[in-house]
């Protein structure tokens, strides 16, 4: 199966659909993974955090699938920000990956009340020119958080990875990464269960009319949106359904329906607030 590619404002590509391992069980990760590559992901996005990282890598290294062919990303915990933490740490992620450089390296959080996330760009910038990252962007981060990162350091994420989803859009942070060419990750692009969005009547509708899935529909209205989409999931057969989104598209009509599921005010967030998480 042949996944559309995205160009990063590095010049390097990145597969526009991947496997997410948040909240994968560490006993479950290789099998998970394993699967995942079997069914033709090519990109796996893992963090230093989820405790998973041993698991990808053992999946990466029995797949006999050349590195050339994988994107992997992983991510700089928040409380590794500090001094040359951040060496430590991607240092640390890429022994227990098996790898000697990682796709994409991530600052995860802006833990904003530290105010140290400057630093820890600062050191992720280091990461990439020493060939231990070879594209960097950060995670979680506002419109404010990336003003000032930019503004000290003059490097632009590459990308930016957010919650998003039909109820939550995340319109400010969406039209600033367009202004300056910084592609957005959706994570928990699905709602996380939290919001009947399955059941709302412009997916079910295109789901219907597309012969698709609810779940299929709200990942390519990602995808047609432009955003880098990894779906979470250890079933097989949702392995499957989830990467089987390329033979169907969504009318402007079904796109603009499904972009008026946004909860009003912003409260369609699930996780934490980028403000509020230190």
């Amino acid at each position: 199966m042949s996944i559309p590619t995205i160009t990063l404002n590095d010049g390097h590509t990145i597969p526009q659909l991947g496997y997410g391992v948040f909240k994968v069980a560490p006993a479950e990760t290789e099998k998970a993974v394993s699967e995942a590559l079997e069914l033709g992901y090519r990109h796996i996005d893992t963090a230093a955090i989820y405790g998973n990282e041993e698991g990808v890598g053992a999946a990466i290294a029995a797949s006999g699938i050349a590195r050339d062919e994988l994107f992997v990303t992983t991510k700089l915990w928040n409380d590794r920000h500090d001094g040359d933490e951040p060496h430590a740490a991607i240092r640390e992620s890429l022994d227990k990956l098996g790898l000697e450089q990682v796709d994409l390296y991530l600052v995860h959080w802006p833990t904003p009340a530290r105010d140290n996330y400057v630093h820890a760009w600062e050191k992720v910038i280091e990461i990439r020119e020493q060939g231990l990252a070879r594209s960097i962007g950060v995670s979680n981060h506002l419109v404010p958080h990336l003003e000032k990162i930019v503004a000290a350091t003059g490097v632009t994420p590459a990308v930016n990875q957010i919650e998003l989803h039909p109820a939550y859009q995340e319109r400010e942070i969406t039209d600033w990464a367009a202004a300056h060419g910084v592609r957005i990750e959706a994570w928990g692009p699905l709602g996380q269960g939290k919001y009947d969005l399955f059941g709302a009547a412009p997916v079910a509708d295109a789901a219907a009319a597309h012969e698709r899935t609810p779940a299929q529909v709200v990942l390519r209205w990602h995808l047609q949106h432009g955003n880098i989409v990894f779906p979470k999931s250890v079933r097989r057969e949702r392995l499957a359904e989830n990467l089987d989104v390329f033979g169907f598209e969504l009318s402007a009509d079904e796109m603009t329906a499904i972009d008026g599921l946004e909860v009003p005010e912003g409260k369609g967030r699930v996780s934490a607030h980028p403000d509020e998480l230190n």
